[in-house]
């Protein structure tokens, strides 16, 4: 299937700038043909050499298979993003998970039979496993297991770029890893104290504390260096957010789904060339754009981390600073990938992510996004769904005016209205109207600008002395 996001043909404009950060990324690039892998390769160096082989395991529990298929669909992508080959996908039906084992004893001696036969690396499971069932697993089929928590921590931790976002993924991990540290034999016993039994006396005493509490003891004090670092860098965050706010520049942030194409449509409100990839959770450090509207006000873009379904608790945790910008916005553009099987899930991914976050109050506008390669029933149901929503392709540009021309309308307007003669030499006062304020008229007189316009508090305090009635 084309991507709607490939490369554009020759008669075609990319409008996804120049695309830097994404140059940057894949500086080394793989040329095709150039291998020279030799015909009697023994298995160890075929495992290092190629991906990790994967095998998905999922529980259906509720839904229909439609709402299973799209869920072990999704899981196939999160791997292939982590860098991995999916060799099979395995889902069981039963009305809960399995405490011990996740899919139950039976089903265990099975799915280690398929990892066999397939020569699979790791066991991919879709939900956020115990530590008591990742152990279990892991004894029973005798490869490493992993949940879908651990996977998309893995995902971040790839594309994390900025100090903030690798201090808050680092975080998100060590949160996760902390409840599933594992030791054997020795590395759990306490060390022997005072008159120990079964003679352990004399040269079983240690210092008190095991391999496994050692452990545990580090990753608390890094965790308490990395709140702090991430502190530091939120009052960066927060002054610049003040400092908008101190200046009534309107804020709209950009959410949705990940792989949605918010970063597209920033790109093309704005020329960001931000990075743009077809791939899950591309973009995690917030970009802000300063854009106008057709009579001047400035205001700005946000485009923000995407969410997805089940979204770790430990990621909402050390993300907040970063989703916060979605709390503060004037307005949120939810962007809905239209061409995924399974927008509507998506909508209510988003929203109930925005609604943990306290951002469900903020005002939202719909938008319906890869119209180009959506299904025509698809947008039909959205269409009768959602009135409200707007249609777009950022990457043809189709229904992106319409859009434009819906946030200028949705931007909180100034509520001060004021009548003054500004003189000439005053013109920067003119200009922080038309940034941040609305004219109703302007008229050149002989003594200065007759302007009636609708202003914030701090400007209409500095125009007072030029009011006039006349």
């Amino acid at each position: 299937m084309t991507s709607p996001y490939s490369t554009p043909t020759p008669e075609e404009p990319d409008f996804d700038g120049d695309q830097q950060d994404l140059a940057d990324r894949l500086s080394l690039r793989r040329v095709a043909g150039m291998s020279t892998q030799l015909a009697d390769i023994t298995e160890v160096e075929y495992r290092e050499l190629q991906l990790e082989r994967v095998v998905l395991v999922s529980v259906w529990t509720a839904g229909s298979q439609i709402d299973a298929d799209n869920a072990m669909a999704e899981l196939k992508l999160l791997a292939e993003t982590a860098g991995s080959e999916v060799l099979e996908g395995l889902v069981q039906r039963r009305g809960t998970a399995d405490p011990a084992t996740f899919i139950g004893r039976g089903k265990v001696e099975e799915l280690r039979q398929v990892v066999i036969a397939t020569g699979a690396d790791t066991v991919i499971c879709d939900g956020e496993l115990e530590p008591a069932q990742l152990r279990n697993l892991e004894d029973r089929v005798g490869v490493k297991v992993i949940d879908r928590t651990a996977l998309i921590l893995d995902i971040f931790a790839q594309h994390a770029k900025s100090a903030e976002g690798k201090a808050q993924v680092e975080l998100a991990q060590l949160q996760y890893l902390r409840q599933r540290l594992r030791g054997w034999g020795g590395n759990l016993s306490r060390q022997a104290g005072g008159r120990a039994a079964a003679g352990a006396g004399i040269g079983g005493r240690g210092p008190g504390e095991t391999k496994i509490e050692t452990d545990r003891r580090r990753i608390k004090t890094r965790i308490s260096v990395l709140r702090r670092r991430l502190r530091e860098l939120e009052s960066v965050r927060e002054t610049k957010r003040s400092q908008r706010t101190r200046n009534q520049v309107p804020s709209v942030a950009i959410v949705g789904y990940t792989n949605a194409g918010k970063s597209s449509l920033l790109n093309r409100l704005t020329g960001a060339g931000v990075l743009v990839e077809d791939a899950l959770f591309a973009t995690l450090d917030p970009t802000t754009r300063r854009s106008e509207t057709e009579d001047g006000r400035v205001y700005t873009l946000t485009d923000t981390v995407g969410f997805i379904r089940h979204l770790p608790h430990d990621l909402v945790e050390a993300f907040r600073s970063t989703l916060e910008e979605s709390t503060s916005a004037d307005l949120l553009l939810h962007v809905v990938d239209g061409a995924d099987p399974d927008p509507f899930g998506q909508i209510s991914a988003v929203r109930t992510v925005l609604a943990d976050i306290g951002a469900s109050d903020v005002a939202e506008q719909l938008v319906v996004n890869k119209t180009d390669a959506a299904e025509p029933d698809t947008l039909l149901a959205l269409r009768g769904r959602y009135p409200d929503a707007l249609f777009v392709s950022a990457r043809t540009g189709t229904g992106v005016e319409e859009l434009r021309e819906r946030v200028e309308q949705r931007l909180p307007r100034p509520e001060i209205e004021v009548r003054a003669l500004v003189p000439y030499d005053r013109g920067d006062l003119i200009n922080r109207i038309h940034q941040s304020g609305e004219f109703v008229s302007s008229d050149h007189t002989e003594h200065g600008t007759l302007v009636v316009a609708r202003v914030n508090a701090d400007l209409a305090g500095e125009l007072a002395r030029y009011a006039t009635d006349a």
